[in-house]
C-alpha cells in the first residue's frame, strides 16, 4: 500500500515541473529502483494508471531502472555487492555499510509542448 503515496507524491512532483517547463502534456518518466527498496514496478505502475488519470500525466509511459545493492565492508575495506547472506564476499564479515541499493528517486521526465502559432516562429 506504501506504494500508493509513493506515486501521489510522483504524479504531484511531475506535474509541477511539467507545468513550470510550460509543457502541455508528460509522456514518459524514468525512475531508478535500488535493489532493496520495498518498491514494487507493477503496483506503482498500477497506481499511476489510476490516479493520472484527467491529468497531463495520463497514459504517460513509466520507466524502471533497477541499481544493484553495493556495501563497503568495515572488516577488510572492500567495497562489493551486496551478497544474499549480507556477509562481505571477500573476507566473510557481517560489518557491512550499505552504499547504494536502497535509493527510489525521478531521474527524468519527457514532455510534450504546445505547438507553436505560425505567427510566432521565426
Amino acid at each position: 500500500m506504501h506504494e500508493l503515496s509513493i506515486t501521489e507524491n510522483l504524479l504531484e512532483l511531475a506535474l509541477k515541473h511539467a507545468r513550470s517547463a510550460g509543457a502541455n502534456r508528460i509522456t514518459d518518466l524514468h525512475l531508478v529502483i535500488g535493489q532493496l527498496s520495498s518498491f514494487v514496478d507493477d503496483s506503482i505502475q498500477f497506481y499511476w494508471d489510476a490516479i493520472s488519470q484527467g491529468t497531463i500525466a495520463e497514459g504517460a509511459r513509466l520507466h524502471f531502472r533497477r541499481t544493484r545493492a553495493e556495501c563497503l565492508c568495515h572488516s577488510c575495506g572492500q567495497r562489493a555487492e551486496l551478497t544474499p547472506d549480507f556477509t562481505c564476499p571477500y573476507c566473510g564479515s557481517p560489518a557491512l555499510q550499505v552504499l547504494t541499493g536502497d535509493e527510489f528517486y525521478l531521474e527524468s521526465i519527457e514532455v510534450d509542448f504546445p505547438p507553436i502559432p505560425e505567427s510566432e516562429e521565426t
